[in-house]
């Protein structure tokens, strides 16, 4: 929802807008602005809209360059990440493999007992 009208000055310029961003956040960033123009303008030299052109492509440029970096950053963290969750399901896959084969002779020696445990009762008589 919009506020009431703020004064914001950039390049000497004094400019009413009216936003729905907080009155701090406005003169904050006004502030960017502000310093960028001083640093494209020449000193002694008017500001020009070519000037606030050139600050506001410049801020546009490092704004994009941010945005490369963040995506940069995202797409290791997530080659990352997907290391590690392979790494952790072959550890897993071993260890559940590791089990399987320890469970197996123990199945097997089970079988065995039952079936000397058969044989030592010997036939069974009718009477």
């Amino acid at each position: 929802m919009p506020k009431g009208p703020v004064e914001l000055r950039v390049g000497g310029q004094t400019y009413r807008v009216v936003a729905t961003a907080e009155e701090a956040d406005l003169h904050r960033l006004a502030d960017v602005v502000d310093d960028r123009l001083r640093q494209v303008t020449a000193p002694g030299r008017a500001v020009t809209p070519q000037s606030l052109l050139l600050a506001a492509i410049s801020l546009a440029h490092d704004l994009e360059d941010e945005r490369n970096r963040r995506i940069r950053s995202e797409q290791r963290a997530r080659e990352m990440l997907s290391g590690l969750l392979s790494r952790i399901d072959a550890a897993m896959e071993a260890d559940s493999a590791e089990l399987a084969a320890d469970a197996q002779p123990a199945a097997a020696d089970a079988d065995l007992d039952e079936a000397e445990v058969e044989f030592d009762f010997g036939p069974v008589l009718e009477t």
